[in-house]
């Protein structure tokens, strides 16, 4: 057990990374993917761009190129923007080959700061999918960063990169951006300075598939990861049944502190992509928590333990889909009419109600999808007495509500953008676009911004009544979810990150 010294010292270092935070933090930085907390996909920010054009330039502040997949969604914090991508384009030139790649660039202009490379897991392609790149989304808080890689590691990062010399306990940054077996590389002013490292595939027995989704949740001393815990190359066994599917770290050390202990492995459908949220509920703060079973928990977030790890206490739990089967549910595998239901959006948090979108599996699944309202008030099985309320979207759906002056935006593989009465579930507006919607929609400066599959960057107006105001074609398909931070909209297709900002009426 900690001594009382090793007690007081870990306070200490919580201090300074809370004073190092309120240092460097900006009121209209968007560190996190969504509303902090919350997960909400509303945005303050204003005087936004209802159009643009990659082509001439017309308020493109700047663009850069990135890898050839990019998944991950940009987030903007302490003058940097930080994505994930792959190595296609290799910004290192001694650093060849499939990696996973966090790129970190300056917000004024965008230029190239530092990035963070990770070689594949090689085990197969289920554990690590070729060319996918980094997929998680930053988090960021002061001056530290902290994501979860393509090799299931969650990772404290220093902001500023190795300008400022080698930093935290991890030492052997070397040895970490070059595959096994292979010579190190030293590390240079455009690497990044990992500041500690937390395995989850060799500390928790986690099997991930195809690749770790994580946007982590910071709250508190504590981070909140979901795990990626999945099927195996078959996708019909679960490798690792008691690994756990929600994890709670601290963030000064990356020490375990807590886990679910829900047994959540066996009913995995695919995997455990949806990240964590926060609300607070009759005065208490709890986590909310999409397993890969299909069913929205709420937990009581962690306690300083000292003596072991602890685990999470259940405050309620909803099935998303009780009609759905529960036994032998990898017998449904391509079943396209019926299976259990995944989820891959995060829970979004908004006046005491949970909103989530859930559905049949995108790969392996049916098509049947809803986006579901939950009293957050409730105690228990809320699987009844929680259900306010519940859409039917198109087809199956990976993205995260945007909730806005009493209305709901969602959006599906349907080719489908939807508006609903946040109080009743009741359709306001469908707008058709040409192909599957992977991201989020972003809703800010009484807009709606979303980019489809096929390339079409899709502007709204965030109203009860449709509007379209554009659709422009940004050249290559989008799964990143747009972003607005202190003025200026961010928009990541697979391969180009773009700046995009009102340009002045004399310019224009």
């Amino acid at each position: 057990m900690p001594t009382q010294t090793h007690r007081w010292k870990r306070l200490a270092v919580h201090a300074l990374l809370c004073v190092a935070a309120i240092a460097s933090a900006r009121a209209g930085d968007q560190p996190q993917w969504g509303q902090r907390f919350s997960r909400n996909m509303a945005s303050e920010e204003k005087n936004l761009p209802d159009n643009f054009d990659p082509k001439t330039g017309i308020n493109i502040k700047w663009s850069v190129a990135l890898g050839t997949s990019t998944h991950s969604t940009p987030v903007v914090a302490g003058g940097k923007v930080l994505i994930g991508t792959n190595n296609d384009d290799p910004r290192d030139p001694r650093n060849q080959g499939d990696r996973g790649v966090l790129m970190c660039f300056d917000e004024k202009n965008g230029k190239f700061c530092w990035q963070l490379a990770v070689p594949k897991i090689t085990t197969s392609n289920f554990w690590d999918w070729p060319k996918a790149g980094i997929c998680s989304t930053a988090t960021v808080e002061g001056d530290r960063v902290y994501i979860v890689s393509n090799r299931g590691e969650v990772m404290c990062l220093d902001l500023h990169g190795m300008v400022n010399g080698n930093s935290g306990p991890f030492r052997d940054e070397a040895r970490h951006i070059v595959p096994a077996g292979q010579p190190p590389l030293e590390p240079g002013a455009a690497d990044a300075d990992i500041l500690w490292l937390f395995d989850m595939i060799k500390e928790c027995g986690i099997r991930q598939h195809d690749s770790a989704h994580c946007s982590i949740l910071l709250h508190d001393r504590f981070l909140y990861a979901n795990t990626s815990n999945g099927v195996d190359d078959t996708h019909k066994v679960i490798a690792s049944p008691d690994a756990p599917s929600l994890i709670v770290l601290d963030k000064a050390t990356g020490h375990l502190v807590a886990r679910d202990d829900e047994h959540i492995g066996p009913n995995i459908f695919h995997c455990t992509w949806s990240s964590p949220a926060l609300g607070e509920v009759n005065g208490r703060p709890l986590i909310f928590f999409a397993g890969g079973n299909g069913i929205i928990y709420a937990f009581e977030v962690a306690k300083d333990a000292m003596d072991g790890v602890e685990k999470l206490k259940k405050v309620w739990w909803f099935d998303c889909d009780p009609a759905g089967p529960k036994e032998n549910i990898h017998d449904y595998l391509r079943n396209r009419e019926q299976s259990p239901v995944n989820i891959y959006g995060m829970p979004v948090f908004h006046n005491g109600r949970v909103y989530v979108a859930v559905g049949g599996d995108m790969w392996w699944g049916k098509r049947q999808a809803w986006l579901k309202c939950i009293d957050a008030t409730k105690t228990g099985d809320i699987t009844r007495s929680g259900a306010l309320w519940s859409y039917p979207l198109r087809q199956h759906t990976s993205s995260t509500p945007a909730v806005h002056d009493g209305l709901v935006f969602i959006a599906d593989c349907g080719k489908t953008i939807h508006c609903v009465d946040a109080a009743t579930g009741a359709a306001c507006w469908t707008h058709e676009t040409k192909n599957d919607i992977w991201a989020s929609p972003l809703v800010a400066d009484g807009k709606l911004f979303i980019g489809t599959r096929r390339g079409e960057f899709v502007i709204l107006a965030a109203t009860r009544e449709k509007k379209l105001l554009a659709t422009i074609d940004m050249g290559s398909p989008m799964s990143a979810s747009p972003v607005a931070a202190n003025g200026v909209l961010f928009v990541a297709t697979m391969n180009r990150l773009f700046a995009i900002q009102k340009a002045p009426a004399a310019s224009r």
